[in-house]
């Protein structure tokens, strides 16, 4: 397992830094890239581990997609062009890549098999599998479809009513996918707001979605037509920084091109609610995806309570989140999170114990967390497992502690933010 000396006891951080394209939507344009008709352009495209992994399947699902330029041009071949895999479509330690792509194959007349790494093959895939097979896909996997290896014979799928028992983007996605591909309408009610990317992109490639209050109908048998996505940064990578300036002495951090998309920026009312001194810039209100300019400062941060329809808003940003409050004067209280226990690791469980190897007074509870500030953070050995949200944390942890940081399997990292740590050194020049 390799292994990494972190940089510690910094006294500040400076500069500007233009945020990575964001995971979500790099995942999407290439799906909808690919099941639409026409030449895609993709800008600013995340080229993590990840985003590659949606790519490799795509390709093996038989479309072209280029690099020329730092774009990424996708040669769209509608719902109907995508061919039989010879090969198995290797995910990766992507979920989102498996999710909604299990969603696009229910309804493709071929058969497909799924797998990915050791980190996917952990996490339920029932959630999916079981309102897919209602649909009339034919399905199977270890454990009757629950985990991974996940094979799919698609069929002419029906349209259905259906309540999702979590508050799930992935799941709430892959529905939607395979909705476009049903007789009749699909209706599909979340409990809570989940980020929305895909019925934004699903308007942007010429397809209609509505959605009432919680209730989103899509309509079978739409023909997507080509367009150009400019990837704005990812605010779910922002966050680290976002944080970083924050708790850091005596600095100041300007992130350029960060997405605002309204069901993602959780983190920025927490900061908000914490006492943050931070500045927001919004570049257009009306495009696809709003994006816009922030400025954090050195802050005063004081505890806070994060629960009920916050928590879809920040589930990936909980981690650093964490570390915020261990920074902040008072408690901070995470409630309602327990989906955190289905991601790469079980990040209640791990937040909790890598944190405390430094020194932090927290504590886990069933669906959440307790962290009480401010607590001085000491040298350690702390370890990502497998998880790129957790192994940045533990590097803007880092820079608090006293002694000797050593971070095991840093290159998880990847998945998301491949120039993470040169971003991170140059905020420190």
């Amino acid at each position: 397992m390799a292994s990494l000396n972190l940089k510690t006891n910094i006294n500040s951080l400076h500069g500007e830094l233009t945020i990575p394209g964001d995971k979500s939507i790099s995942h999407r344009s290439v799906m909808f890239g690919s099941i639409a008709h026409g030449i895609t352009r993709v800008t600013n495209f995340l080229p993590g581990d990840d985003c590659l992994s949606t790519i490799a399947c795509f390709r093996r699902l038989g479309v072209t997609i280029d690099e020329e330029d730092g774009k990424l041009v996708i040669y769209g071949k509608g719902f109907e062009g995508l061919t039989e895999p010879n090969e198995v479509l290797d995910v990766g330690n992507s979920g989102t890549t498996i999710r909604l792509l299990m969603g696009i194959l229910a309804g493709q007349p071929f058969f497909s098999t799924l797998a990915g790494d050791e980190s996917i093959a952990k996490r339920p895939m029932t959630r999916v599998t079981g309102p897919l097979t209602e649909m009339g896909a034919a399905i199977d996997g270890r454990k009757t479809g629950a985990y991974t290896p996940i094979s799919i014979r698609g069929a002419k799928l029906d349209a259905f009513h259906y309540e999702l028992p979590v508050a799930s983007a992935q799941v709430k996605s892959a529905l939607i996918l395979a909705g476009l591909q049903a007789e009749g309408d699909t209706t599909i009610i979340e409990p809570a707001d989940t980020r929305d990317h895909t019925e934004r992109m699903i308007r942007q490639f010429g397809g209609e979605i509505h959605k009432d209050g919680h209730v989103i109908t899509v309509t079978g048998g739409q023909r997507l037509t080509a367009a150009d996505v400019h990837v704005p940064g990812d605010i779910s990578s922002a966050a680290f920084f976002l944080v970083a300036g924050a708790i850091l002495p005596n600095s100041k951090i300007a992130l350029k091109n960060v997405g605002l998309n309204p069901t993602r920026t959780g983190i920025i009312e927490v900061l908000t609610n914490m006492g943050a001194n931070l500045e927001i810039n919004v570049n257009d209100e009306n495009a696809f995806e709003p994006s816009g300019d922030l400025v954090i400062k050195t802050s005063n941060l004081k505890g806070t309570v994060i629960e009920g329809g916050l928590i879809p808003k920040l589930i990936d940003e909980i981690p650093i989140i964490a570390l915020m409050a261990t920074q902040a004067e008072g408690t901070t209280i995470i409630k309602n999170a327990e989906e955190l226990k289905v991601k790469e690791t079980n990040r209640i469980d791990t937040v909790v114990n890598e944190l405390k190897k430094l020194g932090a007074s927290i504590e886990a509870t069933e669906d959440g967390m307790i962290i009480h500030g401010k607590a001085k953070l000491h040298g350690g050995t702390v370890s990502s497992h497998g998880d790129h949200r957790i192994g940045m944390m533990l590097a803007i942890a880092a820079l608090l502690c006293d002694g000797e940081v050593i971070l095991e399997n840093p290159e998880s990292i990847a998945v998301s933010y491949p120039n993470f740590f040169s971003h991170l050194n140059s905020l420190m020049s």
